[in-house]
């Protein structure tokens, strides 16, 4: 990797319109996102709708348009370079980039961790099916890891924790989030070739493309879903345990966790379609998931023995 000059925060411009241009993004695309940064300090609130504004504009240019690129890839390649040209500069002619860079500078964030977040885009246009979990594992470390490793730098460690020995609960946030939204989005991710079920998985418990085509909610299909959910439960235990190291924004976290986790639930209320119901959670549930996730920090605090991150198996 090319070795880059961070400039000071003194020489980044980046004004309340931009980061008001990221609040516009995130309101416009996550109601749960939305719903749980309501929970977090008014000081660290801007950089947050900076960041998720940041990884938005980057995949809606593979989902949504690449207007004004020859293709989705030249998208991808202009976002990433203006990217490492903000870090490289200290300035950048997009909003939602100035914002990012302001943030990041403020709060340390590594220029490099957004690395594999770029990767993972361009696997977007071309890999569509995940052999095993831990392929599936590898396709989150971009798509995912990097929203929790940044919130963590944003969010900050109490001591006597540590950044590095915090991360490793950030990234089973982010694991259990993303793959919570994979099962919710099954049927919709089919009709746009996308499969993140494993294969090994599929195969495991006999349920076929064409079933998935089909939307049949076979005995088999059940099976495989509560498999995938308690193995996604693992990981929200895990970061679970987390949560009370963070110096700020300890209850938007942990409402975030709890809000992304009933989506498991609904799937199930729903009688595991999720071909045609999306399982949704309204505001009266989320408030109510608030309270929980208030109920649940303070357990943490008092429950800190180990537990060590899930396995890729």
């Amino acid at each position: 990797m090319v070795a880059l000059t961070r400039p000071t925060s003194a020489s980044v411009i980046a004004t309340p319109e931009d980061y008001a241009e990221c609040r516009r993004v995130m309101l416009a695309a996550s109601k749960n996102y939305s719903f749980a940064s309501r929970f977090l300090p008014e000081s660290v609130l801007p950089h947050v709708e900076a960041l998720y504004a940041l990884m938005r504009v980057g995949d809606d240019r593979v989902d949504v348009s690449c207007e004004g690129f020859a293709s989705p890839l030249a998208a991808i390649d202009d976002w990433e370079s203006t990217y490492w040209h903000a870090f490289r500069t200290g300035g950048s002619g997009n909003p939602v980039m100035r914002a990012y860079l302001d943030t990041a500078l403020r709060c340390n964030i590594p220029s490099e961790v957004m690395a594999p977040y770029f990767r993972a885009m361009r696997e977007d246009l071309t890999v569509t099916r995940f052999p095993t979990f831990a392929d599936l594992l590898h396709y989150m470390e971009g798509s995912a890891l990097t929203v929790g490793r940044a919130m963590t730098y944003i969010l900050g460690v109490l001591p006597p924790h540590t950044t590095a020995d915090t991360l490793p609960y950030a990234d089973s946030l982010s694991i259990a989030m993303q793959l919570s939204n994979f099962w919710r989005d099954i049927g919709q991710d089919f009709r746009i070739n996308r499969v993140y079920l494993p294969g090994e998985d599929l195969a495991r418990f006999g349920v076929s493309e064409d079933d998935l085509g089909q939307g049949r909610i076979t005995p088999q299909f059940i099976a495989l879903l509560e498999f995938e959910f308690y193995r996604t439960e693992k990981y929200y235990l895990h970061a679970r345990l987390g949560v009370h190291r963070l110096a700020r924004g300890r209850l938007g976290v942990m409402t975030a966790l709890e809000v992304y986790r009933s989506i498991l639930g609904s799937i199930r209320r729903n009688n595991y379609d999720v071909f045609t119901r999306r399982a949704t959670t309204n505001r009266a549930q989320k408030l109510s998931l608030a309270l929980t996730a208030q109920w649940r920090l303070a357990a943490a605090r008092r429950n800190t023995g180990a537990y060590s991150a899930p396995s890729a198996t």
